[in-house]
C-alpha cells in the first residue's frame, strides 16, 4: 500500500493559514516599527549622557531591530509557494535559521556589553543620571507595548519566540537603565552603570542559550516536545488490523508543523484503507501532526526490514 498523507500537498491559503509564523507578521511588523523608531532616540541619548548601560541598551535595541527585520523577511519567505519543484517541505525551516541568527545576534551583542563595562572599570567617564531615567522610561514603555504585540506568537512560533525574546531581553535592559540613573543621580557613582551593563550582558546570555538549544532541536530533527516515540508507537499498535509498528519517526518543521513517518503491518484480512485513516486521525488529533507519511504492509511483505535509523 502507497503513502496515506494527513493534509494536501498545494500550496496556499491553507497552508499559509496553518503556518504559525505567518500569523503573527503583522504584529512583528507593528513591533519592528515600534522599535526601530526609538533605537535612534536612545543611541543619540545614549551618546549624549555618557551612559554605558543606555549605549549598552541601544546596541541591545540595533539587536532587536536587525532580529525582527529577519523574523519579517523569513516569515515572509517560508509562506511563499515553491516554484522549483526542488522544496518538498516548502521554505519553513527558512524561520528555524532565523531564530538561530536571533540567537547569534543576542550573543554578540552580549560580548559587545560585557567587554565594553569591564574596560570602564577603574576609569573616570562621566555619566548623566537625568537623561539615562527620562530615555530609560520611555524605552521600557516602547518595549512592553512590542511585547504585548509579540506574547501570542511566542507561544506557537519559535521565529515569533526569537523576536520576543530579543524584545524581553531588551526590556529588562531598559528596567537596568532606569536604577542605574537613579542610583548614580543619588549617589553620583558612575560603577552602577557598568554593574547594569554586566547584568544586562547576563540576562542576555542566559536567554539566547535557551532559544538556541531549542533551535538546535529542531535543526537535529528532535522528537517534538510534549511527544513520546514509544507512547505514539503504542497507540498506532492498538489500531484495530494493526500487528506492529515500526520505522517511526517524528520531528518539527517547524513551529506548529509536526511531522510523522512509520511503516504500519497488518494482521490478515485487515482493511488498510481504514487503517490509514485512523492512524492519521489519531496522529493528527491526539498528538497534533498534520502531515504523516504511513506505509501499510502486510506481516508476510519482504523486503521491507527496519532500518537503524
Amino acid at each position: 500500500m502507497g503513502a496515506g498523507h494527513g493534509h494536501g500537498h498545494g500550496h496556499g491559503a491553507g497552508q499559509v493559514a496553518g503556518h504559525a509564523g505567518g500569523r503573527h507578521r503583522r504584529r512583528l511588523v507593528a513591533a519592528f516599527a515600534l522599535i526601530a523608531s526609538f533605537f535612534v532616540v536612545e543611541l543619540v541619548y545614549g551618546l549624549a549622557s555618557g551612559s554605558l548601560a543606555l549605549l549598552s541598551d541601544a546596541g541591545h535595541m540595533a539587536a532587536d531591530v536587525v532580529t525582527l527585520a529577519a523574523a519579517l523577511v523569513a516569515t515572509k519567505i517560508a509562506t511563499r509557494p515553491d516554484t522549483t519543484g526542488r522544496r518538498t517541505y516548502g521554505s519553513y525551516r527558512v524561520e528555524v535559521f532565523a531564530s538561530g541568527f536571533a540567537v547569534l545576534v543576542m550573543l554578540g551583542t552580549a560580548g559587545y556589553i560585557a567587554v565594553e563595562a569591564l574596560s570602564r572599570i577603574g576609569g573616570h567617564a562621566e555619566v548623566a543620571g537625568g537623561p539615562m531615567l527620562v530615555v530609560g522610561t520611555l524605552g521600557l514603555v516602547v518595549n512592553l507595548a512590542a511585547l504585548v504585540l509579540l506574547r501570542a506568537g511566542a507561544a506557537e512560533s519559535l521565529n515569533v519566540r526569537g523576536a520576543y525574546l530579543e524584545v524581553l531581553a531588551d526590556t529588562a535592559g531598559s528596567v537596568g537603565v532606569i536604577t542605574a540613573g537613579a542610583l548614580i543621580a543619588v549617589t553620583g557613582q558612575i560603577l552602577f552603570d557598568t554593574l547594569v551593563a554586566l547584568a544586562i550582558a547576563a540576562f542576555v546570555v542566559i536567554r539566547a542559550v535557551a532559544l538556541g538549544r531549542q533551535v538546535l532541536a529542531v535543526l537535529g530533527q528532535h522528537v517534538p516536545e510534549g511527544l513520546d516515540v514509544d507512547v505514539v508507537a503504542g497507540e498506532l499498535a492498538a489500531i484495530d488490523g494493526v500487528a506492529d509498528v515500526h520505522d517511526l519517526h517524528l520531528w518539527t518543521l517547524t513551529s506548529g508543523m509536526h511531522v510523522a513517518t512509520a511503516h504500519l503491518v497488518t494482521t490478515d484480512h485487515a482493511d488498510p484503507h481504514a487503517i490509514l485513516d485512523q492512524a492519521r486521525d489519531l496522529l493528527r488529533d491526539r498528538h497534533d501532526i498534520a502531515h504523516a507519511t504511513l506505509q501499510v504492509e502486510p506481516a508476510d511483505h519482504v523486503g521491507c526490514e527496519e532500518i537503524g535509523w
